[in-house]
């Protein structure tokens, strides 16, 4: 190419020189003042959100241990009790374990309430279940007598507590000075003492607060909860892994895409509302089963359960896949071999945050019917059931006084559990968590 064809440009406009920054000038020290106080204003913004949030956190747990530490003791009462077969209605001679677990128990505190009828309001109404328990373990107590510690009502148990204020009135306490008169006597005679409450661990629902327990609820939502993790984790993880590994990028699948997007944010009552249409009115499944309540919490589950999958198959490197197709692995060899292993502490993790959050739900449960006043535990997935969140919320709602400690004991466990399983998940992803 010659110098005629390459076309030279004039002359352009002049650039002014550019003056050095004065750095020491009083104007550029203001600034870098001005900045500086921003990030420490910034800081300090940042510090007091925390301090707020967690003095918030701790009103609210301190609230709750207060009020809740309580229902794991219990009162009891010592009492004479004549083991008196006639008063069971036993026959002579050695009863077999059916009649001892028919005989009227009952009746063998009526000659100690009739030698001080205001033991009635102190020993609860079901106390002659564990003089039953004794029975059966021991017959050989039949015809004898032992002074035996029965559960306390209440009001007993509030008074031993200190949970009722004495110089209230009468009717603000709503305990009598005749129960209080009583109370302070067996405390003088040294039949009253306070104890672990194994039953609020072991017993189930009750209409009398110093009975109620939360076993029965504790052991639906195991039970729920196995069949959610049952029925999500296989279905998300695959459903991911299909997405990510081997779905076409294609308008279909940006649909699908963008709807388990939104499933994960749909509120949890529409869930259970789709369980109530489903499974209790198409399918006619049990109500208040387990099984029910877990495909309706898995249903809920799943979208955060495959969007937590794909992201930890993501962060697994495409020069993994690619060294494992280079020396000969399939697409399925490199997914289930080499891929999903490295992925799995991750979803796991992801797996165990929905499942927590699924163990606290409320309302699903609600609109298929898990309410219900059971006494006994379930014995297993078909069989009717409550949950330990749905437990909680019928005692608030209980109007006796005894109950607002089992609330708060109740909620207690619940907090356990849930920090157990996010425990669980952090130490997942520490443990396996492999750095690129």
């Amino acid at each position: 190419m010659t110098d005629a064809g390459i076309a030279l440009a004039g002359p352009g406009p002049a650039v002014p020189a550019r003056t050095a920054t004065d750095w020491k000038s009083a104007a550029m020290r203001a600034r870098v003042r001005a900045r500086y106080r921003s990030e420490q204003w910034f800081r300090a913004l940042g510090v007091l959100a925390l301090a707020i949030a967690g003095a918030f956190l701790l009103f609210l747990l301190g609230t709750i241990v207060r009020d809740g530490w309580r229902a794991f003791q219990q009162t009891e009462i010592e009492v004479p009790i004549r083991f008196d077969r006639a008063l069971l209605g036993l026959p002579e001679g050695k009863p077999g374990p059916q009649q001892l677990q028919s005989g009227d128990y009952a009746n063998l505190l009526d000659p100690v309430l009739a030698a001080n009828p205001g033991m009635g309001r102190a020993i609860s109404e079901g106390a002659w279940v564990r003089l039953r328990t004794m029975v059966m373990k021991d017959p050989a107590l039949l015809g004898q007598e032992r002074k035996v510690w029965l559960t306390a009502t209440s009001n007993f148990d509030l008074l031993a507590k200190g949970s009722i204020d004495r110089t209230a009135d009468e009717a603000d306490r709503r305990v009598s000075d005749r129960d209080i008169a009583l109370f302070d006597q067996l405390g003088r005679e040294g039949r009253l003492r306070t104890g672990f409450n194994w039953q609020f661990l072991t017993g189930s629902d009750s209409t009398v607060p110093e009975l109620a327990g939360i076993w029965g609820a504790l052991k639906g939502s195991l039970l729920m909860i196995l069949v959610t993790l049952g029925l999500a984790f296989p279905v998300g993880v695959l459903a991911a892994v299909y997405l990510e590994e081997y779905a076409p990028r294609n308008r279909w699948t940006d649909i699908v895409e963008v709807s388990i997007n939104n499933l994960a944010a749909v509120p949890s009552i529409i869930f259970g509302l789709l369980g109530l249409a489903v499974f209790l009115n198409v399918l006619g499944m049990p109500r208040s089963a387990p099984v029910v309540g877990g495909l309706t919490l898995a249903l809920m589950t799943l979208p955060v359960i495959v969007i937590a999958a794909r992201a930890a198959l993501k962060s697994v490197p495409p020069s993994i896949r690619d060294a494992a197709l280079g020396i000969g692995a399939s697409r399925v060899q490199v997914v289930f071999h080499h891929v999903l292993p490295l992925a799995l502490p991750g979803i796991m993790t992801g797996t165990i945050i929905g499942v927590a959050r699924a163990l606290g739900e409320t309302a699903p449960l609600l609109m298929i019917g898990m309410r219900a006043f059971l006494t006994d535990a379930p014995d297993g997935f078909d069989q009717p059931a409550t949950a330990l969140p749905v437990q909680i919320f019928i005692w608030s709602d209980n109007v006796a006084r005894g109950f607002v400690e089992k609330t708060s004991g109740a909620i207690i466990v619940l907090l356990l559990l849930l920090m157990a399983l996010n425990a669980i998940a952090i130490w997942l992803r520490n443990r396996y968590e492999v750095r690129w």
